[in-house]
């Protein structure tokens, strides 16, 4: 689903990723660990396409579901990103000037361009348990159900893989909780891939493969 080999990143004369290799299973959830600083949020960014690797001169691979990433022209990878990536973030980025639903909708608007995808979306947000607010504003929510909506947007255009950086970090044990069971029941019922950044040991365990970043390097904890 996702492969990379020999990826770097340099800021300045400072190299944060050193030759990063990884392979992405479809319906897998991997999570990544690392101190503060270590290039996680950095590797997920390049991996999601929205930063761009250091070349070097050596050989390296970036793949997303069969396709090479890194010799497509930028209105190819706003394609790419639009219609086989989905990302949460630590901030659930929503609109405030718009309903839940309409947040939910609006990836789906910008692919196809019109409002047909409403019913097949409510049921999107009838499976997160979030129907009750679909006509709310983001400020009349709680920060769980934020953060289960920006999940449904990230599901919009049945993305390949979901790419989440912090996804749990500006909620409670409970409401991480749910979010971290909800990934699961996602990855059962729908074989959703997910890549995952997070300092939550505990999500951590539970998923399929954790690596962890050190001195710019990836590797695999047991």
């Amino acid at each position: 689903m996702v492969q990379a080999e020999n990826i770097y990143k340099s800021f300045g004369k400072k190299e944060i990723l050193i030759g990063i290799n990884i392979i992405v299973k479809k319906g897998n959830i991997v999570c990544i660990l690392g101190e503060s600083g270590a290039g996680k949020s950095t590797l997920l960014h390049i991996l999601g396409t929205l930063e761009k690797p250091t070349f070097k001169k050596r050989k390296n691979c970036f793949k997303i579901d069969g396709e090479n990433v890194l010799s497509l022209s930028e209105k190819k990878l706003s394609i790419i990103r639009n219609e086989k990536i989905g990302f949460v973030f630590q901030s659930p980025q929503l609109l405030p000037e718009f309903t839940a639903l309409e947040n939910v909708c609006l990836p789906r608007f910008i692919k196809i361009k019109d409002r047909e995808h409403v019913k097949k979306k409510r049921k999107i947000i009838k499976k997160l348990h979030l129907s009750p607010y679909e006509n709310s504003k983001p400020e009349e929510l709680s920060g769980g159900q934020k953060q289960r909506l920006s999940v449904a947007r990230a599901l919009i255009n049945d993305p390949k893989v979901i790419f989440a950086d912090e996804p749990s970090g500006n909620l409670d044990l409970k409401n991480a909780k749910d979010l971290h069971d909800l990934f699961f029941s996602l990855r059962e019922e729908l074989e959703q891939t997910f890549l995952i950044v997070t300092h939550n040991l505990q999500l951590a365990d539970m998923a399929d493969e954790k690596l962890k970043i050190k001195n710019g390097k990836l590797n695999k904890i047991q």
